[in-house]
């Protein structure tokens, strides 16, 4: 098993209930109805992402530290999202 763990910020826009959630370095995106969810779904997706690359022989990029990402978006929520992957 191989571990991978990746800054994602989620997006709320005003007057939405939705998040966007987006991994910087990766130049992935998803969603989810409730920060939880889309937390959720930002791990599954990480997950399929690095399983694929790995698959594939694909280079995944180093990723950015957490306090960077922060202070490229300060108005977001940003935090950490691992997923485990088979190699």
């Amino acid at each position: 098993m191989e571990q991978f763990i990746f800054p994602a910020v989620f997006f709320q826009e005003e007057g939405e209930t939705d998040y966007t959630v987006v991994f910087p370095d990766l130049n992935i995106f998803t969603d989810g109805k409730t920060l939880v969810e889309a937390f959720l779904f930002a791990k599954d997706y990480l997950k399929v992402y690095c399983s694929y690359a790995r698959k594939y022989d694909m280079e995944i990029t180093t990723p950015s530290k957490l306090v960077d990402v922060i202070a490229r978006f300060p108005n977001a929520t940003c935090m950490l999202v691992d997923a485990l992957v088979n190699v």
